[in-house]
């Protein structure tokens, strides 16, 4: 019989960062193991099922037809979600406890392949960290191998959260994390991580072929990416100041377009999350349009990106990629393009200190327009000379990697 191998985690949501790290594991399991089974326990099912054409599950009822965005689950008043938790959610999620046994029923592996799961960041006890929690205890009574690969972890808040993670990653035959924060995360709450070994992204074990070649020779100027993100804060929270960030963030990123396109450079906008990220186009657009701004010759790019393979084709048609989207700037990385991160989270200064460009991590919150647009001018002249530095370091993430693989697939 065919093998039957399940991974877990925030997919289907149309973050286009959870979904390549997805499509790098499955891409790779079915090197290994090209008869197995697949399929995905998830927050989007049906979205999952369309876009990377596997059988999946939602990983808790209430998700059972999709994933629930934020204005969906306020149009309930406190009372009406009180009521329904009792009367209605807790006898479904014993009832979901059930169809789990169902369906790890002879299942060989669960896989909760990166992403920042193992944080209660923009949610709460028991949303992220108690999905964890339980398909781990339910991984185990099925007596199926639980991985936890090269996942990211934090920030974590409650104590239930911290419980909730440490139960689960206590139960798994093996773990490794994306980078040092977040093996060090998990220590400080109190976690043995004993010898778990840390190792890259697993994005960066996309295949080769996804990412397309663009020559750039006829032109004047470089193409400059600029990406976007909905963002209210470190903390995920529009009730504490969080629109009054969204704003200044926008306002920054606005001044600094504008310094772009008066200085003859080509902007593309570029998205990470197709939910999210709409809007904040629209937003940008509309603050340049109110500001008298006058492009011509197509100097702002502004396509639609609804895939992986749509923003790595985007990102291929830029020279310098500047974004606060993490897997916007690990793509360009793999496309070999210098990149900026506009930093929310630990896990930037990471991958940019990996790479050997830590000075080009800028802290969202104390965004310097004037230090960012020097920066972009230093880029255009040291591009040549870093461009086979990042090459190398790709590889050589890409053979730890193949490292990890073989070692947990063999």
């Amino acid at each position: 019989m065919p093998k039957k191998i399940s991974f877990l985690g925030l997919f289907g949501q149309q973050n286009l960062g959870n979904e390549c790290t997805l499509q790098a594991i499955i891409h790779n399991v079915r090197r290994y193991f090209p008869d197995a089974e697949i399929t995905c326990i998830c927050t989007g099912p049906d979205d999952t099922r369309i876009r990377h054409n596997i059988t999946a599950f939602p990983i808790l009822n209430r998700y059972a037809r999709g994933y629930n965005s934020k204005e969906t689950r306020e149009k309930y008043g406190l009372l009406r979600r009180l009521l329904r938790k009792v009367f209605i959610r807790i006898p479904m999620e014993l009832l979901h406890w059930v169809k789990a046994f169902e369906t790890l029923k002879g299942t060989y592996m669960l896989v909760v392949p990166g992403t920042g799961f193992l944080s209660d960041y923009s949610t709460h006890a028991f949303g992220w960290p108690y999905f964890i929690f339980k398909w781990s205890i339910i991984a185990r009574l099925c007596r199926c191998k639980l991985l936890f690969v090269s996942v990211g972890a934090g920030p974590l808040w409650r104590p239930l959260s911290k419980w909730f993670i440490k139960v689960a990653l206590s139960l798994a035959d093996y773990r490794s994390y994306r980078d040092s924060f977040s093996k060090q995360c998990l220590e400080s709450i109190g976690f043995a991580t004993n010898n778990d070994p840390v190792y890259p992204d697993l994005a960066f074990s996309l295949p080769r072929a996804m990412f397309p070649e663009c020559d750039h020779h006829d032109r004047q100027r470089p193409v400059i990416g600029v990406g976007l993100k909905d963002y209210y804060g470190k903390l995920g929270d529009s009730q504490r100041g969080g629109k009054a960030i969204y704003r200044d963030f926008i306002n920054k990123l606005g001044t600094f377009v504008s310094w772009l396109v008066e200085h003859k450079y080509t902007v593309r906008l570029l998205i990470g999350d197709t939910l999210y990220d709409g809007p904040v186009k629209q937003d940008l657009t509309e603050l340049l349009e109110k500001r008298g701004l006058k492009y011509e010759d197509g100097q702002i790019i502004n396509e639609p990106i609804s895939s992986v393979e749509q923003l790595s084709s985007q990102l291929a048609a830029t020279d310098i990629v500047v974004s606060p989207r993490f897997h916007n700037v690990l793509l360009g990385l793999m496309l070999d393009k210098p990149v900026v991160s506009l930093s929310y989270h630990e896990k930037f200064a990471s991958l940019m200190a990996g790479v050997g460009l830590p000075e080009y991590c800028h802290d969202i919150d104390h965004l310097d327009v004037d230090r960012l647009t020097a920066q972009i001018v230093e880029l255009e002249k040291r591009a040549a000379k870093l461009t086979p530095h990042i090459k190398q370091k790709v590889q050589e993430y890409r053979n730890a990697l193949e490292e990890q693989y073989a070692h947990i697939f063999n």
